[in-house]
């Protein structure tokens, strides 16, 4: 390869490197490790809504929402932090608003929802004794 072919790759890597926001900075990896909150988040929505813990989303929500419009005033604008906290006030919304639901049904549908689980569990324990 000539050094000429390579000069715009090694100049690319370097801005990318070099940049305000970039790998050698708080504003680079602050935000990846966030993607762990988005991950858990992702993760809560296959519990229970009864369970859902509501302080802790609303905590998540106002975080996500507050960074989200922090990450467009600092300098330099963040987009990859912007990004990450718009995924996690997401998540947060969601899961409030699978408690709520939760909250609005009757007492039957309550009722009627733990039973579908307690059955959907029965069978997935049964098939789990079955193939051991």
């Amino acid at each position: 390869m000539s050094s000429a072919a390579t000069a715009p790759a090694a100049s690319k890597l370097s801005q990318f490197l070099n940049h305000p926001a970039g790998p050698k900075t708080v504003f680079f990896w602050a935000p990846m490790f966030k993607w762990g909150l988005v991950a858990a988040g992702l993760k809560d929505l296959n519990r229970p809504a009864e369970v859902i813990s509501i302080p802790q989303n609303l905590a998540l929500t106002a975080t996500g929402l507050i960074w989200v419009r922090y990450s467009f005033v600092i300098t330099p604008i963040n987009y990859s932090l912007a990004a990450v906290n718009c995924f996690v006030a997401g998540t947060g919304i969601t899961s409030l608003y699978r408690a709520w639901d939760w909250k609005q049904k009757s007492p039957a549908e309550k009722a009627e929802v733990k039973a579908k689980l307690a059955l959907k569990d029965s069978k997935e324990a049964v098939e789990k004794a079955l193939t051991k």
